[in-house]
């Protein structure tokens, strides 16, 4: 008996110190910066001033924090990359607003910042407010920026799963999800397959349409790290505002962001 225990107590040993160690190296923290729109002034609850933009990447840049693609840290996710490092933080936008290209490319070329833009191509050269496929492919070009969906033209999922029926529903859902990534990948060339929802709102169901229409990553706007406790399909964004500056800002980087109630 007292051997037994022996036993058991030298092979638990044993793997606390051979598997623990290798476990906790792999966890991390990262936070998704998701932004939306910059401007001189907030016109609204998703517009973040262009200081406080510059402010934002001159912070990171200045108490050393590394900005690594989104893509890295999806491979990660995926078994393609190794963790990412203690520090780490990826910046993305939605919806490919002019702005992006007047305000927050200036400021992404002097820090050499990666970015990925989530956008619906039905707004693309259509809609004031949005960026035109030139100006896209232009950002594509400087090897910064990257761009992928976000459906086709933003619906409300929750909103139309109320007015349609299981079929039209449906229906609606995959061409959402093909059509984006077939004009997007049409247009700009390259590999489009990770998905931003519209509004914030998935689902299983959505998410298992989402992987059969080939996409490797969908994410959210939960206000929060991604962490390696995390799926792929379900990756959490924080959805900045103008008041996420400051001390705001420190705070929200180091996971104890302030909780805010934020209008899509």
């Amino acid at each position: 008996m007292f051997r037994s225990l022996c036993s058991f107590f030298v092979a638990s040993a044993i793997v606390l110190i051979f598997f623990l160690p290798a476990r906790c190296a792999e966890s991390f923290r990262v936070p998704i910066l998701l932004y939306h729109r910059f401007g001189a002034t907030v016109v609204d609850g998703m517009t973040i001033t262009t200081p406080v933009f510059e402010s934002h990447m001159k912070y990171l840049h200045d108490n050393g924090y590394t900005v690594i693609p989104l893509r890295q840290l999806v491979d990660h996710y995926r078994g393609k990359a190794p963790a990412p490092k203690p520090k780490s933080v990826v910046i993305v936008e939605d919806d490919a607003h002019k702005s992006v290209y007047s305000d927050m490319l200036p400021i992404i070329r002097r820090y050499g910042y990666p970015v990925t833009i989530f956008t619906y191509p039905s707004a693309i050269s259509n809609a004031k407010y949005a960026l035109t496929w030139d100006q896209l492919r232009e950002l594509k070009k400087t090897g910064l920026f990257d761009v992928q969906s976000h459906t086709y033209w933003h619906p409300n999922f929750k909103r139309d799963r109320k007015k349609l029926s299981g079929p039209a529903f449906e229906q609606l859902v995959v061409t959402q999800l093909r059509k984006s990534k077939a004009r997007l990948e049409t247009e700009l060339g390259g590999h489009v397959d990770m998905l931003a929802w519209p509004f914030g709102i998935y689902d299983d169901y959505l998410i298992g349409k989402a992987a059969e229409a080939g996409y490797v990553a969908t994410f959210t706007i939960e206000r929060r790290h991604a962490t390696s406790a995390d799926q792929v399909m379900k990756l959490p964004r924080y959805l900045m505002v103008n008041d996420d500056s400051g001390k705001a800002f420190a705070r929200l980087l180091e996971g104890n962001a302030i909780k805010r109630n934020v209008v899509y």
